[in-house]
């Protein structure tokens, strides 16, 4: 059964919509969160109208009254969202119209277009801040950790496999600048966002004296001399989704990332490795077996990953076919969004929690360094300072390699005849290079995870976190 003509649009329309249309139909469900973010924009455009002479003084007066009011209403839940108004600028306009009838000239010179545009813009600058946030959180905590773990190696892997020795710290580290180039993203995207699309109209503007600089001013999108920033194509500007794209984009990258980092500590936490203890309060046990401890906080954020990609995927396949300019397709941009700033605001506080209460067992970190084939590389890097050609050298050493598993005995422990067998230059003191110290005492070079490297990364850090 069909409605009564509706309230916003209905002039065209003899009946409303059916129920189920309705249901299907609406938006409020969703983007009430952009509530906050609407009224602003409410009351800049509302400003706007007045400082053009399209509204009174009484009438501005009255209406950012009215929005106040509306505005604790929504803080207080109080505020009966209603989907009959589908979205939230319509629910936000016909309650402020209850208590300010000068609120119906509220909408002129504007489309619900260019509205949620511009409400999306101050999301994006608001949630880019927000995830900047918690990632310079998660930095200062991988670097507490990395800073009390300078003297503690562990094998590095290739391939899952045992590889070349590194220090915690150093593998840290590597955390720390992955996460860097994250919070790089969003400050970018946060810049991006900062265009104020208002004034733009539906697809062509308005034949209406506005002031779209004077808005932009009002809402904060301005350059860091304080010049106004606005859009330049009105078609543009209420089609483009591409912010969407990138915020999108820009959460999945970070979601791989600490997938990445919470699949190495699974590793590292697992009984076969046993390098580290994961903090209790980011672990559950077994219904069955009461002797487990699961590393369930990591297990899920390589979950949540998934579907923050999803996401992302999600939004690439509502937009690839749209043509220019609005189309109702766009209303589930939100959802997408929502869901992944929802969801990599929770991850980074929980990585951040379960990294900074993780403990390093140094023992068992020290026996599974102590393993003289992580240093199989230096000992070609020594035949070569012999004057052997790398390559050869390589081969020399796998020999070696073989020899050594042959006789079921550590590379360092081949027989001396049996060496010098395999390579004259091997008559030397090439045992001198299985000495975990010296390692890392010769990979001082930038970016390498020799002592004074880490340390100078670590002030490096610290100074940017002001710690």
């Amino acid at each position: 059964m069909a409605k009564k003509s509706q309230a916003t649009w209905g002039g065209r329309f003899s009946k409303g919509p059916a129920e189920l249309m309705l249901t299907f139909s609406e938006s409020v469900s969703f983007d009430k969160r952009l509530a906050p973010f609407d009224i602003a924009v409410n009351r800049a455009h509302t400003a706007m109208l007045h400082h053009v002479g399209l509204l009174s003084r009484r009438e501005l007066q009255a209406i950012h009254k009215g929005l106040a009011v509306v505005e604790k209403q929504i803080e207080d839940g109080k505020l009966k969202w209603n989907e009959a108004f589908e979205d939230v600028h319509m629910n936000i306009e016909q309650a402020l119209t209850k208590i300010a009838p000068e609120a119906a000239k509220m909408h002129t010179a504007r489309s619900r277009n260019d509205q949620v545009a511009t409400d999306s813009r101050l999301f994006f600058k608001f949630a880019c801040d927000s995830i900047v946030a918690l990632l310079e959180n998660l930095q200062r905590a991988i670097l507490k950790v990395a800073e009390a773990n300078q003297s503690v190696s562990i094998p590095g892997y290739t391939h899952l496999q045992r590889a070349q020795p590194v220090s915690v710290a150093h593998h840290l580290l590597a955390y720390v600048e992955m996460f860097s180039r994250d919070i790089t993203r969003f400050k970018r995207l946060h810049d991006d966002a900062n265009w104020c699309p208002l004034g733009s109209g539906a697809i062509a503007g308005t034949t209406l004296p506005i002031d779209r600089e004077f808005t932009a001013k009002e809402l904060g999108f301005v350059d860091s001399k304080g010049k106004p920033r606005v859009t330049t194509n009105s078609m543009d500007a209420v089609a483009d989704r591409d912010l969407f794209l990138d915020f999108a984009h820009a959460c999945a990258v970070c979601a791989t990332h600490f997938s990445r980092v919470s699949e190495d500590i699974i590793l590292w936490n697992s009984t076969e490795f046993g390098y580290v203890e994961l903090p209790d309060a980011f672990c559950t046990g077994s219904s069955l077996m009461p002797q487990k401890k699961n590393p369930d906080s990591l297990e899920l954020l390589r979950g949540k990953s998934g579907r923050i990609i999803g996401s992302l995927q999600a939004l690439y396949a509502m937009v690839k076919g749209l043509p220019l300019t609005y189309n109702r397709d766009l209303q589930e941009d939100k959802v997408q969004v929502f869901d992944s700033f929802d969801q990599i605001e929770l991850c980074l506080q929980v990585l951040e929690g379960t990294i900074a209460g993780m403990q390093f067992k140094k023992g068992r970190c020290q026996e599974a360094v102590a393993d003289p084939g992580l240093l199989a590389t230096d000992l070609a890097d020594w035949l070569v300072n012999e004057g052997v050609a790398f390559r050869d050298a390589h081969h020399v050493v796998g020999a070696m390699v073989a020899r050594a598993e042959t006789l079921k005995i550590p590379l360092d422990q081949v027989p001396l005849d049996d060496a010098k067998s395999i390579h004259p230059k091997l008559a030397g003191n090439w045992r001198s290079v299985f000495d975990l110290d010296r390692a890392f005492r010769a990979r001082e070079g930038i970016g390498m995870p020799g002592p004074k490297q880490i340390k100078k990364q670590l002030n490096r850090w610290s100074k940017v976190y002001g710690s």
